[in-house]
């Protein structure tokens, strides 16, 4: 049984029972009508995935997983913030007429920054941690630039991660300030394990857990029926991640080199509307 789905169906019970309605405030996402996208909001979601068990791919409904791993990439490996390198078309409400999102993503971890061994960005600069010094408390990324936010077209919602190796396992925590639970949650909890495997591998380490913090975990109203509708599905058995064992560099994974195996979500036939 997938813990992914436990984890899942936890939260959204408690969001929808303990949550706090917007509904009587101004707020700023819409619906592509228009309508304000009000939402019930929990507040401080902590969650933990041990990567070395299972991996956390949703089976209540199909997670998919080549394109949050596209665009893992594109964040991590490219640094990009253009979406026209994106097969995907999510990302496109926040970007101009070139494709550019301004200075977000993958633009924040593209910056070089000077240390005293010499300059790196700040993806560089884990990879060099986790090979010479992983033991160190300071291996982290952080997007959330406020001298640039007002050149970005989306304020980042996973803004932060730090990582830390214990007994050879590299575990890390995903810092996240905003969380549209029913089209993004386990998008990025997939995301950012893949990411783990990564790293780990390329490092000469194994994969630990993934600790995913919360500050605004919330389901809009459009949601709300979907989400009861699907918390009552049971949960099936994890599927199989993948990795090509073969790629020591980081820069050389592609989307090809991943993949699931024995993975058998239930039937979801639902459009999820998306608020922007």
């Amino acid at each position: 049984m997938s813990q992914a789905d436990i984890i899942f169906i936890e939260n959204c019970k408690q969001i929808l029972q303990n949550g706090v309605s917007d509904t009587s405030e101004s707020v700023r996402p819409k619906w592509a009508d228009g309508t304000p996208a009000h939402s019930v909001r929990g507040f401080g979601l902590v969650n933990r995935y041990n990567l070395s068990e299972e991996f956390p791919a949703l089976t209540l409904r199909r997670l998919a997983f080549k394109s949050c791993i596209e665009e893992i990439l594109w964040i991590w490996q490219k640094k990009s913030n253009n979406v026209n390198e994106l097969k995907t078309r999510i990302w496109d409400s926040w970007a101009d007429e070139t494709g550019s999102i301004g200075k977000a993503y993958g633009y924040q971890l593209g910056v070089k920054h000077k240390y005293p061994e010499g300059e790196f960005d700040q993806v560089d600069r884990v990879l060099f941690d986790l090979k010479n010094n992983p033991s160190s408390r300071r291996i982290l990324t952080s997007i959330y630039n406020h001298a640039d936010l007002h050149a970005m077209g989306l304020a980042p919602c996973a803004y932060s991660m730090t990582f830390n190796v214990q007994n050879g396992r590299l575990n890390a925590i995903l810092n996240q300030r905003s969380n549209d639970f029913l089209t993004a949650n386990n998008w990025n909890v997939a995301q950012y394990s893949v990411l783990v495997h990564m790293l780990a591998q390329v490092s000469g380490l194994k994969a630990g857990e993934l600790v995913h913090v919360i500050a605004d975990a919330h389901i809009y109203d459009r949601h709300v029926p979907l989400v009861e509708e699907l918390i009552k599905k049971e949960p099936r058995q994890a599927p199989v991640f993948t990795m090509n064992p073969s790629v020591a560099d980081f820069y050389k994974f592609t989307v090809d080199d991943f993949a699931l195996e024995d993975y058998k979500p239930h039937p979801f036939k639902h459009t999820i509307e998306v608020a922007v």
